[in-house]
């Protein structure tokens, strides 16, 4: 069923679309989280290329899924009302601020980490905003969803911070990660706490597993291994939390674009019946 008074499934936007939002988040996030950790030298100048190949991997997957790839400019026709449009301004600017950045955090000149992390906030909140903006669909017109993606953005970052500890050594890496991840969980809870009797059964059904993923193996398992590995040496231990950690929220961001975007189906105030007069009001 493609419309109707029963919830339908949208089908506009698929996997190349939620791949937009995992790579994008993720990049932003680990951008973000390189600058909050004060990291410098070669280290800071890797993690932040490494956000930004995420991010250009998320707008080439989005790219991809247009009909028509070589109208892709008319992206920044709409900056008045189009949040996809401040998207699309936000990570022109990010790349190259981005990359002046890293290559003045690698020669130790010019500071301006800030900046690029500022626009990559900037990146995240307009994309978070765009899907937000869907007012058909359920799971993703809460308002819930914006903070929602926006920690889920800084605990994949953290946690792709945390999975390269060790060639940075930041003594911030694990506590960064532990709030955020545990930030995240809260805001998930809550999130689905509000959707509550409103969601379609199998856009439900999707988000209960995806919230599974989430919690057990994106936040309980990574903070153990945070945990254990104080008792254990070496990094095997905290390299596999953040992995699972961004992981998880990947996964996540998959199934709200995916598998749980079901719009509500019409719903009629009044119903007209046949014989009946109609009167407004």
């Amino acid at each position: 069923m493609s419309f109707g008074p029963n919830p339908w499934q949208q089908t506009q936007w698929d996997w190349r679309a939620a791949g937009n939002f995992m790579g994008g988040g993720a990049g932003s996030g680990l951008v973000m989280i390189t600058a909050l950790s004060g990291v410098q030298g070669v280290g800071a100048a890797v993690l932040l290329l490494a956000g930004l190949a995420l991010i250009g991997l998320g707008l080439a997957c989005v790219w991809a899924e247009l009909g028509r790839p070589l109208r892709a400019m008319n992206v920044f026709a709409n900056p008045r009302t189009s949040w996809m449009t401040r998207e699309a301004i936000a990570a022109t600017l990010l790349m190259p601020v981005g990359f002046a950045a890293a290559y003045c955090t690698w020669t130790g000149t010019l500071n301006i980490v800030w900046l690029a992390a500022l626009l990559a906030l900037a990146f995240i909140y307009c994309q978070s905003r765009m899907l937000q903006g869907a007012r058909g669909i359920v799971a993703w017109r809460e308002p819930m969803s914006v903070q929602l993606l926006l920690a889920t953005s800084l605990a994949e970052g953290a946690g792709l911070f945390l999975l390269a500890r060790p060639w940075h050594g930041s003594s911030l890496a694990a506590l960064l990660f532990t709030v955020l991840v545990l930030a995240r969980a809260g805001l998930w809870l809550l999130y689905r706490q509000r959707l509550a009797g409103r969601l379609a059964p199998r856009a439900k059904t999707a988000l209960g597993r995806a919230g599974r993923v989430l919690l057990i193996g994106g936040t309980l398992l990574p903070l153990a291994l945070v945990v254990a590995s104080y008792a254990v040496a070496g990094p095997a231990l905290v390299v596999l939390a953040g992995l699972l950690a961004a992981l998880a929220g990947s996964y996540m961001k998959l199934v709200l674009v995916t598998r749980a975007g079901y719009n509500q189906g019409f719903v009629l105030e009044q119903v007209p019946v046949r014989g009946a007069r109609w009167t407004a009001g």
